[in-house]
């Protein structure tokens, strides 16, 4: 029988929604930046493709969901999904390990409210790998004893000393988008090369690198409030790998425990004072399931990541951020200045 037009309509709708998806899935998935925890590199209002081939694609956790859409429907606050049913995941073969440098785009594991395939995607710099001991020493990454080179594009936070009111439009002369007034001058997040050239500005009488005091504690810090660390001085910490065993004492449960019982995928697990319970049976050690990462923006000092909210689970990964395909600088006014035309198919490094 001949299909009518609206059932040829239909039919080749619903192929595109199934092969939309499919490509969605298994290959690559749109995604925007919606905070400046990544610049210089990647800037608010970039639009980019993550590779989900290099580490493998994920087989959906939460089947019941409207096809295309991530936790809201378009343009509403209408949930897309249904959670009562929750298969086991799987990752899929893929072209390469995570290394360090990456760019990595995953969900954010302390959302435990959420499904784990809906919960909000973070992109972040992987710098800490399974098995590595991860120190931050006034402000330099350390993995292993040995400082890690950082990325091009890294901001830091300065202070800017100086008496006069400095115009809009010299910030943006020397491409600095965040800033602060205070009593004696400003507080900028920018690369170093901005810094020293506002530095030579006349009205400007020192241009400093910000660090917080190493006695200082932030009271908000992975893995414990009670740890002496903030975010340039931190660590050391080990970071967990499949396999890892260790033994139940009241330091690791401290370093360890959230893990534990937040991403481990252990049904009846809990903590009383120093001891661990699984099945309701104390365990003295304990062998790690999965592997784990610590990730960091490139905007250090303007940046939600590891070192608040700790490690990632391999299995919270997405993929690997590929390139830009569009950009737009939400705080230009004009529409042709606002398109970022430099950063159409930048390669993300």
């Amino acid at each position: 029988m001949k299909k009518g037009p609206i059932r040829e309509w239909f039919d080749s709708l619903l192929f595109a929604v199934i092969a939309a998806t499919l490509i969605r899935w298994a290959t690559f998935e749109a995604f925007t930046i919606p905070t400046p925890s990544m610049e210089n590199n990647l800037l608010v209002g970039d639009f980019l493709f993550v590779n989900k081939l290099n580490y493998g694609p994920r087989t959906p956790k939460t089947p019941l969901q409207v096809p295309l859409t991530h936790q809201k429907i378009w343009g509403t606050d209408i949930q897309s999904y249904l959670d009562w049913i929750q298969l086991p995941t799987f990752r899929l073969p893929g072209f390469s390990e995570i290394e360090r440098n990456d760019v990595v785009v995953f969900n954010y594991p302390n959302e435990l409210d959420k499904p784990l395939d809906l919960k909000t995607y973070y992109v972040k710099r992987c710098v800490g790998l399974p098995n590595d001991t991860i120190e931050i020493d006034n402000g330099e990454v350390k993995i292993n004893g040995e400082v890690l080179n950082p990325p091009k594009g890294l901001q830091n936070r300065y202070f800017v000393e100086t008496d006069v009111n400095i115009n809009d439009r010299v910030f943006k002369k020397y491409n600095i988008w965040e800033y602060t007034k205070v009593t004696n001058g400003y507080y900028i997040n920018t690369q170093q090369k901005n810094a020293d050239d506002l530095s030579r500005e006349s009205f400007i009488d020192e241009v400093t690198v910000y660090r917080m005091d190493k006695s200082i504690s932030t009271g908000r810090i992975f893995p414990d409030k009670d740890y002496p660390w903030n975010t340039d001085f931190y660590g050391p910490l080990a970071i967990p790998y499949k396999n890892l065993e260790i033994t139940i004492n009241a330091e690791n449960l401290k370093r360890y425990g959230s893990t534990i019982l937040n991403y481990e995928g252990i049904n009846n697990v809990r903590i009383e004072e120093e001891n661990l319970l699984i099945d309701n049976e104390i365990v003295e050690k304990y062998i790690f399931k999965q592997d784990y990462y610590f990730m960091m923006g490139d905007n250090r000092h303007n940046s939600e990541d590891s070192r608040f909210w700790g490690f990632v689970p391999f299995n919270h990964i997405l993929g690997e951020a590929s390139f830009i395909w569009f950009s737009y600088n939400y705080q230009e006014d004009n529409l042709l200045k606002a398109i970022r035309w430099e950063r159409f198919l930048k390669v993300i490094i």
